[in-house]
């Protein structure tokens, strides 16, 4: 499915890695419906940048833990686009959550944004796509557990589930993917020390950048005979 043209929502688009797959997709020549939550400051920063790149944009604020909101949001899309070709899963949030501290409405809050939002997001999409793709964001937790991030390993394990599951039940007509970034941006609550101790483990000496994530977007976007397929990008992080 080439970029050009196509419509492509990405949630979390309003800072971060979401505003890098935003605008990275822009790039290639697709029109992109920029999801925010709380970010709508950032949200505006993304519709302009890719306004000034000559392709359409605009930005839809939606409390994806709040399944009611989905379908509006994704009706929104349709309606100031007129189609909908492509959805990444960005949205997300990682705390801390140590087995012996985790609470139920912690678990509960990680769940309904890390997992459950990717599916009715999925859901409430395909309803709307002749043929296309959707892109699931995970991480390296999804392949070596994070201890201290217990409720975040397992929101983003079962995402890497779901995305096989979702590749079977929306195929011939929709690719289901993910990608898993490793070490490309600090964690908003890490020293630099801690995020230098881990890059200098990764077996390529480098951190890598949101670009090199945008790529792996963007070829599992446009590969049509790619499903099911889980994209490893972090430099070799998690060979160790």
């Amino acid at each position: 499915m080439e970029l050009q043209g196509r419509v492509v929502l990405v949630t979390g688009a309003g800072h971060r890695l979401g505003q890098a797959i935003a605008t990275g997709l822009a790039r290639a020549g697709a029109h992109v419906a920029v999801h925010f939550h709380t970010a709508a400051e950032g949200a505006g920063e993304t519709v302009r940048r890719i306004r000034e790149m000559g392709t359409d944009a605009e930005a839809f604020p939606a409390d994806l833990r709040d399944p009611s909101q989905i379908p509006s949001l994704i009706e929104a899309v349709v309606r100031r686009f007129g189609r909908l070709d492509g959805l990444v899963n960005a949205a997300a949030v990682m705390r801390v959550t140590r087995w012996h501290e985790l609470t139920p409405d912690q678990w509960d809050e990680i769940l309904a944004l890390n997992l459950r939002a990717p599916m009715f997001c999925a859901q409430a999409a395909a309803r709307h796509m002749e043929e296309g793709a959707i892109i699931n964001i995970a991480d390296g937790s999804a392949l070596k557990p994070w201890p201290d991030y217990l409720a975040h390993t397992v929101s983003k394990s079962s995402l890497v589930a779901l995305t096989r599951a979702l590749a079977l039940a929306l195929a011939p007509r929709i690719r289901v993917n993910a990608v898993i970034p490793g070490p490309i941006l600090k964690p908003v609550h890490w020293e630099e020390e801690r995020w230098a101790r881990l890059i200098r483990r990764v077996p390529m000496s480098r951190a890598g950048t949101a670009e090199e994530v945008v790529h792996a977007v963007r070829y599992l976007i446009e590969a049509d005979y790619v499903t099911g397929t889980v994209l490893i990008v972090d430099g070799g992080h998690h060979l160790l």
